[in-house]
């Protein structure tokens, strides 16, 4: 870093608005510059005791990427033997590995190569998994649908023209279409579970700090999710036992936290389950009449398998989307857009070679980004001027009253139930398609999944039928930390709703 003149010291003085007195200016200049010293002494320090080094790992752009799904491909494996040998994973391609490209879906990251293994991804090798590539993800990962990415749309196994969801776009096409066994997403608005439900396969958002966020790209710290994408259920537990439990270096995560052995667990049901149907997940602006209908169906179809389903009213679910609104763009502002990424202020594993490529690279073009990410600094600069970060402070202090109305309801029933979007599939907006088009189509869908976001509690979509020959999920939420008893109750419902096979792949329904 360079370091500055006299001028450009008085010039900072009077953009800051200091009012320095023209015959401080000296001291002031002799004075930076010899605190600013110490940033040359740490990166001495830093490159000599801790500067990780690039490895040198194989990588192919992809061939035959019908779905637009694959960034990257590449063959990397770790143990010889493990819970998920034999598996092929896709890595959402906001999540390190090293020696592989990164672009996050955007042209801001493109070029990035990251020299650490995100500790996913370090998991997922110690535990046989093979994995296969880099999935394509939404540009900055903003986005509930799959046209934002820079790279192109990602289409949807059940029908090319329509949206595989987003943001973990890529992630839950490549497990629908049968090309991955496995798939890790991410997770601040619905990016695991709305590809998934779009997708027709399962998707599990993990209790927050579960799974560790280190080497992933971050959005909103406090929102910060990742989690499996996987064909069954069974699947998505045995990911999730891999990749949980605390790592000491992300401190999204409460310290000692553990995982589970989730496959074990999952037929370890005595009777029936007690259901809360939840009034309020049917009854939004958007909310499709079909969609409702197949939820409604296959809510019959599991009290007549033996479980107890009964409607319950929380008001304040509807509350959820705008105390997420303002968290998620205040803090994505603030963190992802001027905090380049990961921020300050927090004791965490931090990627500085990646938040000084993406800081430079964004500063360099703003107009790269996509329109939700513009829409996102927009909205975010103008509250944050005008607002001081007051009402980001005021939507925190909320989230425990819209948690704690979910728990109040979680104490009478074992998990709660919804359709995990208010929509099936929309089509893909046209290539010359307006602005208001490429916004609407990418966040219409997160007025159910965004809530347990903001309040962490783990919730997981499965398969709930079709609706106009395209899939519809319900979702399942629990209490938090009890990602077993979520899983558990997700894995008896599948055996009675059944799996799906998308009709790109093979054209079969099992069910």
């Amino acid at each position: 870093m360079d370091l500055p003149s006299r001028a450009a010291i008085d010039e900072l003085a009077s953009e800051l608005g200091l009012g320095i007195p023209a015959g401080d200016v000296d001291f002031y200049h002799a004075a930076a510059t010899g605190l600013l010293g110490s940033w040359a002494v740490v990166d001495e320090l830093y490159d000599a005791e801790v500067a990780p080094v690039v490895p040198e790992r194989t990588w192919s752009e992809p061939t035959g990427n019908g779905l637009g799904a694959w960034y990257v491909t590449t063959e990397l494996t770790g143990a010889a033997d493990g819970p998920l040998s034999g598996r092929r994973v896709a890595i959402k391609d906001n999540i390190a590995v090293a020696g592989v490209p990164m672009m996050n879906g955007s042209e801001t990251v493109r070029g990035f190569v990251p020299a650490v293994d995100a500790t996913v991804v370090t998991r997922l090798l110690d535990a046989g998994a093979t994995i296969a590539g880099k999935s394509v993800c939404e540009d900055l990962c903003f986005s509930g649908a799959s046209h934002t990415s820079k790279s192109g749309p990602v289409r949807n196994p059940w029908d090319l023209d329509r949206t595989s969801g987003g943001s973990s776009s890529g992630s839950a096409a490549l497990v629908a279409a049968g090309e991955v066994d496995l798939a890790i997403g991410g997770d601040q608005g619905g990016s695991i579970r709305i590809p998934a439900a779009f997708c027709g396969v399962v998707g599990h958002k993990p209790t927050f700090g579960l799974v560790p966020y280190t080497g992933a790209f971050p959005i909103e710290q406090s929102i910060d999710h990742l989690g499996p994408i996987a064909p069954t259920v069974a699947d998505a537990a045995a990911m999730l036992g891999v990749i949980a439990g605390a790592d000491g270096r992300d401190p999204r995560q409460p310290r000692g936290i553990s995982g589970d052995d989730y496959v074990a667990g999952l037929d370890r049901l005595d009777g029936g389950l007690r259901i809360g149907v939840v009034t309020e997940g049917f009854d939004q602006a958007n909310s499709d009449p079909g969609v409702n209908a197949v939820v409604r169906s296959a809510i019959e179809r599991l009290t007549a398998a033996g479980h107890v389903a009964e409607e319950v009213a929380v008001p304040w679910h509807k509350h959820g989307a705008a105390l997420w609104d303002v968290i998620s763009v205040e803090g994505a502002t603030w963190q992802m857009i001027q905090g380049n990424a990961y921020g300050l202020n927090w004791k965490g594993a931090y990627d500085p070679d990646q938040m000084a490529f993406y800081g430079e690279r964004w500063r360099r073009d703003p107009a790269a980004f996509s329109e939700t990410v513009k829409l996102v600094a927009l909205g975010g600069t103008w509250a944050l001027r005008n607002g001081y970060g007051a009402a980001y402070g005021k939507a925190r202090n909320l989230e425990h009253v819209l948690a704690a109305a979910y728990d109040d309801v979680l104490a009478s029933y074992d998990v709660l139930v919804m359709p995990t979007l208010p929509i099936t599939a929309s089509l893909i907006p046209a290539s010359d398609a307006g602005v208001e088009e490429v916004v609407t189509r990418a966040l219409e869908m997160v007025s159910n999944t965004a809530p347990f976001d903001v309040t962490g509690h783990p919730a997981c979509s499965i398969p709930a039928g079709l609706s106009g020959d395209l899939p519809v999920g319900l979702m399942v939420v629990g209490r938090m930390f009890d990602d077993a008893g979520v899983l558990r109750a997700a894995h008896s419902f599948e055996q009675t709703l059944g799996t799906f096979t998308a009709p790109h792949h093979q054209k079969e329904l099992t069910a």
